[in-house]
């Protein structure tokens, strides 16, 4: 299994996304190894832009296994974010929930955004 990002769903949900992106994505899909978690679900609503778009997400809220963001998960990545500031990086609080949510859950994760190998990069650290 593997977290989807929202780098890589909105070229699924688009005819226009990146073909080889979006073909990652269907594989997943039809595989059944595909998965996400509440903040990809939040930025894929907030950014839906008609009702085709909807139609689908609605329908994938039904099939696609949701990644729990637990205690454990806002503590990890909090501890990210800070190691991130002290390195003077400035990490997408979305960015360090999902890679959190995948490390705590022990799946990786389906991306196209550079922030995910800067934290794989400082989570070696401690806090």
């Amino acid at each position: 299994m593997k977290l989807v990002d929202t780098s890589c769903w909105v070229h699924q949900l688009r005819s226009r996304g990146d073909k080889d992106i979006r073909d990652r994505v269907n594989n997943l899909l039809l595989a059944g190894e595909a998965a996400w978690c509440p903040p990809v679900r939040l930025e894929l609503w907030a950014g839906v832009g008609n009702e085709a778009e909807r139609r689908i997400l609605r329908e994938y809220e039904q099939v696609i296994p949701e990644l729990p963001v637990t205690d454990a998960v806002w503590q990890k990545a909090c501890d990210l974010a800070h190691i991130g500031r002290r390195n003077g990086m400035s990490l997408p609080v979305t960015d360090l929930l999902v890679y959190a949510c995948a490390a705590e859950n022990g799946v990786e994760i389906e991306h196209a955004d550079r922030h995910f190998a800067e934290m794989a990069r400082i989570d070696r650290y401690k806090a």
